[in-house]
């Protein structure tokens, strides 16, 4: 999908993500030269995509390695892989923002279930379930952040965890990045809510650094707000908020 020159305000997450078509990269490279607010936010969602990939990858475990070289001989060889016709330029755009959410996801369910060939004969179906997981995440994650209105905005908790927002209308969805996040400690968890009109309704739980998407509708909410909470949360807040941020705008 092409974008016109009055567009190029809203390109600064495909491009942080790699999304642009060559001659889009190169007017929006252009673009970034006379535009301080479009650097800025593209540094930011180059961040936000860094924190995502890394909350979501795994260390392999430590027999993974013995057990890939051993199981190594006993492995079919696949024949290489023949790149497919190329799309119609018209598609091109088109195509290739759709593989960004399957590229992230592909890229980061690798991560994290490093050494899947070796263990999924004793946990095959646990191991399905997790990368079913993990993509469906990481699909909803990268819609957000790739869409053409996506909207940022940047905020610190009470207790030092660095926090982020992104927000669509099209897709009326809002993901929150929280960086730096103490331990909540035993028998409690973060807890997001989403600000409608002063009702603070639930809007998901994080326990560590990460991302999420967030529960509930934001299209008429004004802020998020954090809160820490027992373990499995609760029906409204029962602490004072470490976060009050309003939504991107």
């Amino acid at each position: 999908m092409k974008h016109h020159a009055t567009d190029a305000h809203t390109l600064t997450a495909a491009y942080a993500l790699g999304a642009l078509e060559d001659d889009e990269r190169k007017d929006f490279e252009a673009h970034l030269q006379a535009c301080e607010a479009c650097r800025q936010e593209a540094v930011e969602f180059g961040a936000t995509a860094a924190r995502l990939a890394a909350a979501a990858s795994q260390a392999p475990p430590a027999e993974a390695k013995a057990q890939v070289m051993a199981a190594i001989d006993g492995v079919r060889q696949l024949p290489p892989r023949v790149p497919a016709p190329a799309a119609a330029p018209a598609l091109g755009g088109f195509l290739r923002r759709r593989a960004l959410s399957l590229a992230l996801a592909a890229g980061v369910v690798a991560a994290a279930l490093g050494g899947v060939a070796v263990w999924q004969t004793r946990n095959g179906q646990d191991l399905e379930q997790q990368a079913r997981q993990a993509r469906q995440q990481l699909d909803a994650v990268s819609a957000v952040l790739a869409a053409p209105d996506a909207r940022t905005v940047h905020g610190r908790a009470a207790n030092g965890a660095l926090t982020t927002v992104v927000a669509s209308d099209r897709q009326n969805k809002a993901v929150f990045t929280a960086a730096n996040l103490p331990a909540p400690g035993a028998g409690r968890t973060y807890q997001l809510w989403l600000d409608h009109d002063g009702t603070m309704r639930p809007a998901g739980l994080i326990d560590h650094d990460g991302t999420v998407i967030l529960a509930g509708d934001p299209s008429d909410a004004g802020a998020v707000g954090l809160t820490l909470e027992p373990t499995g949360g609760s029906p409204r807040p029962t602490t004072a908020p470490l976060l009050l941020m309003a939504l991107p705008a």
